[in-house]
């Protein structure tokens, strides 16, 4: 695992052992980087359910301003911080070890690009989106991309949240949301 483009170009990332954690293919980053590529440089983002971080620390490599990473494990905060270091991100990437959906509830700030990537056998994507919109801590214009199964059918949000395309790479799918300006 690695970071693919930007000022951290080709630095590796630390993985966590074992298989509790599913790292985001470097196939799959790429295409999440395509997608979004003019939506980055200069924005905040929020990398929930961090694990090792690659998506936030990817951002920040491509130019985003600054980056909160949430998980609730402590060994995958603790990797997040690690992999911030290598990268020289210590200072612009911002680790938060708990629960999601309580960081969530209690955010006061807000972002321009979200990337969800929970486990794929829970139900905490849609409980995820659902809360984002809900407590709207997404900024005008921003950005939420989802990764999921392929066969996952992911809810559409109350405006001003669209529901935009999805991309399906073999038995992952990758959805965007877009907070449209009022």
């Amino acid at each position: 695992m690695r970071v693919i483009t930007g000022i951290a170009r080709g630095r590796k990332l630390k993985e966590l052992p074992g298989m509790e954690t599913r790292p985001t293919t470097d196939r799959v980053k790429e295409s999440i980087f395509n997608i979004i590529q003019f939506d980055v440089p200069g924005r905040k983002v929020l990398d929930l359910f961090a694990g090792t971080g690659q998506l936030g620390v990817e951002a920040l490599s491509r130019g985003a301003s600054s980056a909160v990473f949430v998980d609730a494990r402590k060994d995958a905060a603790n990797l997040v911080r690690e992999n911030l270091k290598l990268t020289g991100f210590s200072e612009t990437g911002r680790v938060v070890q708990g629960d999601a959906l309580a960081f969530l509830r209690s955010c006061k700030e807000k972002f321009d690009v979200i990337f969800l990537d929970p486990p794929y056998q829970t139900t905490l994507l849609d409980e995820a989106l659902s809360a984002i919109a809900a407590i709207d801590i997404l900024s005008k214009n921003g950005i939420i991309v989802c990764e999921s199964t392929a066969d996952r059918e992911l809810p559409a949000l109350e405006p001003p949240y669209e529901k935009g395309k999805d991309y399906r790479y073999g038995k992952i799918k990758l959805t965007v949301y877009r907070r449209l300006p009022e």
